[in-house]
C-alpha cells in the first residue's frame, strides 16, 4: 500500500467547499491541526461559526475526501467551532469577554423584532455557541416574558449583576430590576445610563454572540446605543408591507452612517399557512424582503410566517426554538441563526487585543 503524503491529503481537502462561505474549507481555514503519522490521519475541523447543520455535512465531507487519499487508513476528525472576534466601528472597543454584538432593529414597533432575537438567539446557541441577550427596549422590555424569568439579578462582588439564565442564554433586561406593569418615565439621559449600566456592569462571562433587542424606530437612543456598543454587525427585522420597509430603511441608513455593517434583513410575518386547508396567503403583501435585499445588496437570511404558535410559545415563555425544536418554524430560525453566523464570519477579524498597552510614564 502506497504511504500518502501531507501534499495529496490538503490537495484532496481543497477539493471541499462550504457551500454558505463558496470557498474550500483549506482556504477558510477551517482545517488546523493535521497530523499525519504512516497511514492514520488526524486534524481539527474548526470552522469561525457554531456547528450548525450544514457545518457538520461539509466536515463530514472533508472527513470523505481524507479517507479516499490513496494509502489512508484511518481518519480522526475533531469538530470544534473557533469564533473569532470580528471589527466593530471604528473608535469603540470591543467588550471584555464578548466575540461579537449583534443589533436586532428595526425601523418600527409591532413587526416581532424580539421574538425573532429571542430565536435567533436561541438558534445560535442550540449549535454549541455562548450566546447572551441584552434587552435594551427599556420602555417596553419583552424579553423576561419570553424567556419565562423573572425575579432580580444578584450581585458576587457588589459591583456586576449577574445575568439570568434562560435555555441556555445568559440574559439581562430591565425588566428584572422593575415590576412588571410599572411605566418607565424617563428621559433620553436616563435611558442611556441604565443602558450602559446595563450592558457594561453585566457579568456577561466568556460570550461568543451577544445579541441586543434594540428599542423600534431610530431616534436618539437607537442613534446613540449604536456609536457607543461595539456592533459587529445588524439584522433589520420587517414585515413584506410596504410601510414597514419604508421605517426598515432608515433603520438600515442609520446603521450605515455610524459604520456598522448590515448582516441581512429578516422578513417576519411573511405569509399565512391556513392551520385547516394549508391555504397560504400573503397578508402583509409578498417579497418586499427579498426586494430589500436587492437594492441594498445585503443577505436576505430568511422569511418566518405568520404563525398562532410562535406567538403563543413567545407569549408563554418558551419561544419556539426552545419549544418544538424540531419544527419547521424552530428549522427557520435555525436556517436565519446559520446565516447570520456566516456573515459575521466572513467580517474582518479584530486584533487590537494582540497589541500590547503602551504605557508612557516620566522619569
Amino acid at each position: 500500500m502506497a504511504t500518502p503524503t501531507e501534499e495529496a491529503i490538503w490537495e484532496a481537502l481543497r477539493q471541499v467547499e462550504d457551500p454558505d462561505f463558496e470557498k474550500d474549507v483549506v482556504s477558510l481555514g477551517f482545517i488546523q491541526d493535521l497530523e499525519l503519522k504512516k497511514n492514520k490521519v488526524s486534524f481539527t475541523f474548526g470552522p469561525d461559526t457554531p456547528l450548525c447543520p450544514g457545518r457538520k455535512e461539509v466536515a463530514e465531507q472533508a472527513r470523505a475526501a481524507v479517507e479516499g487519499v490513496e494509502g489512508v487508513k484511518k481518519v480522526d476528525m475533531t469538530m470544534e467551532a473557533r469564533i473569532k472576534a470580528h471589527k466593530v466601528q471604528q473608535g469603540v472597543q470591543l467588550m471584555e469577554g464578548v466575540k461579537n454584538v449583534i443589533a436586532v432593529a428595526s425601523g418600527k414597533g409591532g413587526v416581532g423584532k424580539s421574538t425573532t432575537a429571542v430565536n435567533l438567539a436561541l438558534g445560535l446557541a442550540a449549535c454549541g455557541a455562548r450566546v447572551g441577550i441584552l434587552d435594551a427596549d427599556i420602555y417596553g422590555p419583552s424579553i423576561p416574558r419570553m424567556l419565562g424569568v423573572s425575579g432580580k439579578p444578584t450581585s458576587k462582588d457588589g459591583k456586576t449583576l449577574e445575568p439570568k439564565e434562560a435555555y441556555g442564554l445568559m440574559a439581562m433586561s430591565i425588566g428584572f430590576l422593575i415590576d412588571e406593569e410599572t411605566p418607565m418615565v424617563w428621559r433620553g439621559p436616563m435611558v442611556m445610563q441604565a443602558l450602559e449600566q446595563l450592558l457594561g456592569d453585566t457579568n456577561w462571562g466568556e460570550l461568543d454572540y451577544l445579541v441586543v433587542d434594540l428599542p423600534p424606530g431610530t431616534g436618539d437612543t437607537q442613534l446613540t446605543l449604536s456609536q457607543k456598543v461595539p456592533l459587529t454587525g445588524s439584522v433589520i427585522v420587517s414585515t413584506p408591507q410596504d410601510i414597514a420597509l419604508l421605517d426598515a430603511r432608515r433603520g438600515f441608513q442609520m446603521f450605515e452612517k455610524v459604520g456598522v455593517p448590515s448582516l441581512g434583513i429578516v422578513e417576519n410575518m411573511s405569509l399565512f399557512i391556513c392551520p385547516n386547508c394549508g391555504e397560504e396567503t400573503d397578508i402583509f403583501s409578498h417579497g418586499g424582503g427579498q426586494q430589500f435585499a436587492d437594492d441594498y445588496g445585503v443577505e436576505f437570511l430568511g422569511s418566518v410566517p405568520l404563525d398562532a404558535g410562535i406567538r403563543e410559545q413567545a407569549d408563554t415563555g418558551r419561544p419556539t426554538v426552545a419549544a418544538a425544536p424540531d419544527s419547521r418554524q424552530a428549522e427557520i430560525y435555525q436556517t436565519i441563526a446559520n446565516a447570520v453566523a456566516v456573515e459575521i464570519a466572513k467580517q474582518g477579524e479584530d486584533h487590537t487585543h494582540k497589541f500590547p498597552n503602551i504605557s508612557i510614564q516620566a522619569d
